[in-house]
């Protein structure tokens, strides 16, 4: 009799930790940690000189892409036109990665082309004017005319900031320079659903109202960055608008919090780096729709 009590006491217990190893194992396959994508990255750089001068003016456009290249679980071509869209422009979304890559850097080729031959027809009409005035108005008017073309540059390239639980977040860096000493960069960022490509947007994983509510938390952080007491000390070091600033739907999700970039001129001076905000889930814990990615992240803290 003892050893049937025995044998049941063990069948109950095999049972309990199948049962617990069955609920395990259907946990972490609806929110597995990783998203088993593998990546590659195409680089270009292209120079290329008007006439094919090499001591004329040219354009140097260089890209970086790094996208999604296979994986067992997912729909890659889903994924790489994302990358593609968010990367080049919606008109390249349709090209496989290489196609998109060749097809940016020709057209960028070609545009500086157009721009140098629009100025070469500019630059006649304006030395035929400026043949009935006289040298001092020329040299002190916007009728001076540079000797040659500017010379163009461009780089482009997008970096994986997370890629767990789902989620595949990626930032895409561009820098160029159209003439003249300062070149203008852009930081854009995106946050796409790892299954199939589409993108999380703020009202996919905040309750209405949150764009208010993040006001504050947005400027103390600031504040805290660069070492500021007052909202007047940091318009004293470049910002403006600061009072005003809001979430703009540039952001990045990682498994900590959520990350708002806010490019040269938003709210800064050109001169000043792109801010960069960074908001852990645990303090907006109340703003997070229920069930969200975001909120499932909240939780693993």
């Amino acid at each position: 009799m003892e050893e049937i009590k025995v044998k049941t006491i063990h069948l109950l217990l095999v049972s309990a930790l199948m049962f617990t190893a069955c609920n395990n194992t259907s946990r972490s396959t609806s929110f597995q940690v990783e998203n088993n994508v593998e990546f590659d990255t195409i680089r270009v750089h292209k120079k290329y000189h008007l006439e094919g001068d090499t001591n004329k003016p040219y354009c140097d456009v260089q890209v970086v892409f790094v996208y999604p290249s296979a994986s067992l679980e997912v729909d890659v071509d889903s994924l790489q036109r994302s990358f593609v869209r968010n990367t080049f422009g919606i008109h390249y979304q349709e090209q496989n990665p290489t196609q998109a890559v060749n097809g940016y850097v020709n057209s960028f080729v070609e545009s500086y082309s157009k721009d140098a031959a629009a100025y070469k027809e500019s630059a006649i009409d304006i030395q035929e004017f400026n043949a009935l005035l006289s040298e001092e108005v020329i040299a002190d008017s916007e009728h001076a005319l540079r000797d040659e073309f500017y010379s163009y540059f461009e780089t482009i390239s997008d970096s994986i900031v997370f890629n767990q639980y789902g989620l595949i977040s990626f930032q895409v860096k561009q820098s160029n320079n159209k003439g003249g000493a300062t070149s203008y960069v852009t930081y854009r960022n995106y946050v796409i659903n790892a299954n199939n490509g589409i993108p999380v947007t703020e009202n996919d994983i905040f309750n209405p109202g949150y764009d208010m509510a993040l006001q504050g938390m947005i400027v103390t952080s600031l504040l805290e960055q660069y070492g500021a007491k007052t909202i007047s000390e940091l318009e004293d070091l470049g910002f403006f608008g600061v009072q005003e600033i809001l979430p703009n739907s540039n952001f990045l999700l990682n498994d900590k919090g959520i990350i708002y970039t806010f490019n040269k001129g938003e709210y800064s001076a050109y001169q000043l780096d792109a801010p960069q905000v960074f908001i852990p889930y645990t303090t907006i814990l109340s703003l997070l729709r229920d069930n969200s990615i975001a909120h499932k992240l909240a939780y693993l803290q």
